[in-house]
């Protein structure tokens, strides 16, 4: 049984500064429900709903953790590379935290390829290169580069993730429509110029701030790894 300990408090939110919203002439209007005022021409996100659809998302991606679902964290913004990397390291996710390259989901038999190739060099440039000419290590080495940070990431996804989590909703349009395409359930960060319909859980928060992001990927990667947890621990009581 999950032991659900993550603990949602308005106080930690507000300190993470999750309830600043953007300026007001740049809402969209279809987060007026998530809205609580507008301050100095800044909207103020309504932080009770956002701690309601946050457990809400930490319930289902425990439940899914625990029955061995695989997630997909997705940010691309270069400020937050090192927040996304950070959280889907403690929690055993994949993540993507460079470009999204177009079709990364819908033409995943593609991206399989290009993954048997990253795998491929990797094991070539153990020895350096050694067997090709130095203008063809040099091309070789810099085509693993390549693909280690275009798809370092997901380099151990096997098949398509059960669940995308999408920071910064906006800027990663293509990665949430690709989920939608496919049917994979998306928790989106919904900031006040975004739209909270395009999600299958929006979070309202400020997708602009380090410290509202990492707050808000810090209790979902919790919750996934004590979902890990029941898993790991059912798994071994089986064998």
């Amino acid at each position: 049984m999950l032991t659900r300990s993550w603990n949602v408090c308005l106080e930690d939110m507000m300190e993470a500064g999750v309830h600043f919203g953007h300026q007001a002439r740049r809402w969209n209007p279809r987060m007026a429900p998530y809205i609580l005022t507008e301050r100095k021409g800044i909207h103020i996100i309504d932080l009770t709903q956002t701690a309601r659809l946050l457990s809400e998302a930490c319930d289902l991606v425990a439940e899914a953790a625990s029955e061995g679902k695989q997630f997909l964290i997705v940010g691309t913004e270069s400020r937050i590379a090192d927040i996304i990397q950070a959280a889907a390291l403690k929690s055993r996710c994949h993540y993507v935290n460079e470009k999204w390259l177009g079709g990364m989901l819908t033409n995943w038999s593609t991206v399989e390829m290009r993954l048997q190739k990253l795998e491929e060099l990797e094991s070539r440039a153990v020895t350096g290169f050694h067997e090709d000419s130095d203008r063809e290590a040099v091309a070789l080495g810099r085509q693993l580069a390549q693909l280690r940070r275009q798809l370092g990431g997901i380099r151990y996804m096997k098949s398509l993730p059960d669940l995308a989590i999408i920071i910064d909703q906006r800027k990663e349009y293509t990665a949430i429509r690709e989920c939608t395409i496919l049917g994979i359930p998306t928790i989106c960060l919904t900031d006040t110029d975004c739209d909270p319909d395009i999600a299958g859980i929006p979070i309202p928060a400020n997708d602009g701030s380090r410290s509202s992001i990492q707050w808000i990927l810090a209790k979902l990667a919790l919750a996934i790894r004590e979902g890990r947890y029941d898993n790991d621990r059912i798994s071994s009581n089986v064998e």
